[in-house]
């Protein structure tokens, strides 16, 4: 297994139209590599135990399409070629061709919908508050006239900025260039609260250097549910993929990975988030669906 590191910018618009009508199974047949990206801190969907070591749900899940890639193309050892993805850059090279499938901590929304194709939805969320319990931030209106911080290319910066807007709150919201960042901009006390998928937040406090300085508040604002991301108009590799995943929902599989993430002690610290399966996402296994977030 082969990782690279993150590319420059420069490199995003390259090849765009080749990979606009992509056949994903033929191009790993050909060249005998498939490129997996990763999130290196969206704990416990894509994060880093170590360097060039990705671990977590949506990886387990990226893992188990690699095994069915490997039989369809008839390719038993395939080049695994893994690639670090930000907020902002992950559908850009997924369009280009860069990456061919991203299992992270993606929302699936009409808008993105646009550009890439999702799978088949396999967790739900929405964006609330981490701040330090000094603060005493326990819901949004506490934030008028604060700093708030969230990350660049996320679907929770636009939420808290029309928010914002329409409440009226005054509040300033700057960027981290990833969810690690973000939160360092709450402990360096530039910002008295980070704004992110609920998930997301409980996963940097269990790994905060004292997680018992943290809390998790605010109502959630919206729902939104998370897919594996892959190019447009490649019926085939969609249906391999929805196919492993609605596959695992029903053997039990996907059962027992959510016990292994979210019920059980996870690493680097191993603290047990103890988040039991939403009823939302417990009817998805029932019948399975790609359906966007408005």
């Amino acid at each position: 297994m082969k990782y690279v590191p993150l590319l420059s910018a420069s490199l995003l618009t390259l090849g765009v139209a080749a990979a606009a009508h992509a056949d994903t199974l033929k191009k790993v047949a050909d060249s005998g590599k498939l490129t997996l990206a990763y999130r290196e801190s969206s704990v416990p969907f894509s994060y880093v135990e170590g360097p060039g070591k990705p671990l977590g749900f949506s990886m387990d899940i990226a893992n188990a399409v690699v095994q069915e890639v490997k039989k369809r193309t008839g390719k038993p050892v395939l080049e695994i070629e893994y690639i670090p993805v930000t907020s902002q850059n992950r559908i850009p090279l997924l369009v280009n061709g860069t990456i061919d499938l991203e299992c992270g901590s993606t929302t699936n929304n009409s808008t993105r919908a646009k550009d890439v194709s999702f799978a088949i939805n396999h967790f739900y969320t929405g964006t609330r508050l981490l701040a330090k319990k000094s603060s005493r931030i326990k819901n949004y209106a506490d934030l008028e006239n604060k700093t708030v911080a969230s990350t660049t290319g996320t679907t929770n910066s636009q939420v808290m900025r029309k928010y914002n807007a329409d409440k009226k709150l005054n509040m300033q919201i700057i960027l981290g260039k990833d969810h690690a960042d973000s939160m360092l901009l709450v402990e360096g006390d530039r910002a008295v609260a980070f704004a992110m998928d609920d998930i997301l937040l409980f996963g940097l406090m269990a790994n905060a250097k004292n997680p018992a300085e943290w809390e998790v508040v605010g109502d959630s604002l919206q729902v939104e549910p998370y897919a594996c991301m892959l190019r447009k108009d490649d019926p085939k590799f969609k249906a391999l993929v929805d196919g492993v995943i609605t596959g695992m929902m029903k053997s039990g599989e996907f059962d027992r990975l959510y016990k292994k993430w979210f019920m059980s002690p996870i690493p680097p610290k191993n603290i047990n988030l103890n988040l039991p399966m939403s009823a939302q996402l417990r009817d998805s296994l029932k019948a399975p669906s790609d359906k966007p977030a408005l």
